[in-house]
């Protein structure tokens, strides 16, 4: 198998994992029955619209009757609909948009009854579109503190505890807002463990993490809190409602897609095509560039004999960021694993983020080959400079081998896939 054929496997493997985790082939499984009241529809996340999207189609074509609504989604992540309002906003630092989009949902789930139905599409990205800062915190300060949890390399469900504990909207207090109502969450993970609590900060679900917690992982990170946040931490108001609160009797949430779905679709493509696998899972977590010199160790020291093999992964890595360069933690990992590698004439590789966008760049991520090391050389490109800067986007842009697909409107975290050839 030629090295451009080996490229396009490694491309369309990417494509077909991600496709497999779409809305439109999740979501009309998971369509609530009408309630004698009204259905309202709201969610967040980079699969928001394109989820909102299918519930309008399946809902009209099946009858189910009227209804209204509101999402919100990551800009350029917008999907057409009739009668669901769409909203773009910032990802990953908050904006007003976002602000402004969240204060809206809370709106049109206030004043309900028991009879009415709330409909909640949740994807990953959500956390950072539905923004409503707790009392007393503003927009400036979610942003800076938001800034810096990115940028400290602490994993999503730290990220997303110290979030919670600062918002009038996320760990559970969106279905506060909505109560008496019957919530149904339908929700495409990102996360590792699929914890529904953890994706997008959990708005409608109950959070047994505490501000005890919030406060010792901003320690732990030595965020640098104004007075007023802290003051806020400490203060019982920031405590969010736990999974025994009776306020969220009627809720119900159901994951309709998750990263082990898109890690079983990519096995199942590498056994149709020949080859061997070794399923590393879909909840691997840690530095990008520590996990990907795990990887090549693996790979190194694995013999293909009469079949090639690949070894796939999925999860979500996270990056220090210590330069100033340009690159998301799937490229990081791709240049890390290319360096690690040497130029090993019989391996590639592609890590890629399912939702099309790695990091904040418009790459989902990487691809590598035997000759990458090489071409970079030919450049006077020197590779370590690249990582150490944390400019992955930089070096792969420069050789040509960013891949870019554009959003794809569904988020299952990450996808990585090293091909070794026999």
């Amino acid at each position: 198998m030629d090295q451009q054929k080996i490229q396009n496997f490694l491309q369309s493997l990417f494509d077909k994992t991600w496709r497999a985790a779409s809305p439109q082939n999740c979501v009309p499984d998971f369509l609530p029955q009408p309630t004698k009241g009204k259905t309202v529809v709201i969610g967040a996340g980079k699969a928001s619209a394109a989820m909102a999207q299918v519930f309008e189609k399946c809902w009209v074509r099946d009858g189910k009757g009227e209804f209204s609504g509101r999402v919100l989604t990551r800009y350029g992540h917008s999907a057409p609909t009739e009668v669901i309002e769409i909203i773009e906003a910032s990802h990953p630092v908050p904006d007003a948009a976002g602000l402004k989009g969240a204060q809206q949902v809370l709106e049109l789930v206030s004043n309900l009854t028991a009879d009415d139905l709330v409909v909640c599409l949740i994807s990953g990205g959500g956390s950072s579109l539905l923004t409503a800062p707790a009392r007393g915190i503003s927009l400036a300060q979610k942003q800076d503190i938001n800034q810096q949890l990115l940028m400290s390399g602490a994993p999503i469900d730290e990220m997303n505890c110290v979030r919670k504990h600062l918002s009038a909207i996320k760990g559970g207090r969106l279905a506060l807002a909505a109560y008496p109502a019957h919530v149904m969450t339908l929700i495409i993970s990102d996360v590792p463990g699929d914890d529904p609590s953890v994706v997008a900060s959990g708005p409608t679900v109950g959070d047994a993490t505490t501000r005890q917690q919030a406060m010792e992982i901003c320690q732990k990170y030595n965020l640098d809190l104004p007075p007023s946040v802290l003051s806020f931490l400490q203060s019982p108001d920031s405590e969010t409602p736990k999974p025994d609160d009776e306020r969220l009797v009627n809720t119900q949430t159901e994951i309709i897609a998750a990263p082990a779905m898109a890690v079983a679709q990519a096995e199942k493509e590498c056994l149709a095509a020949g080859f061997k696998v070794i399923n590393l899972g879909d909840d691997i977590e840690g530095e990008a560039r520590e996990i990907a010199v795990e990887h090549a160790k693996l790979a190194l020291e694995t013999k293909p004999t009469d079949q090639a093999m690949l070894i796939i992964s999925g999860g979500e890595t996270t990056v220090t960021v210590k330069g100033n360069g340009r690159g998301g933690r799937n490229a990081e990992y791709a240049l890390a694993l290319a360096i690690a590698l040497d130029g090993h004439p019989k391996i590639s590789a592609i890590a890629c983020d399912t939702d099309g966008i790695d990091g904040v760049e418009d790459n989902a991520g990487a691809i590598i080959n035997p000759t990458t090391l090489a071409r970079a050389k030919a450049l006077g490109l020197n590779p370590q400079s690249y990582l150490d800067n944390n400019d992955a986007y930089g070096f792969f842009e420069q050789l040509g081998d960013l891949v870019m697909t554009g959003p794809t409107r569904t988020n299952v975290n990450d996808f990585r896939a090293i091909f070794i050839a026999d």
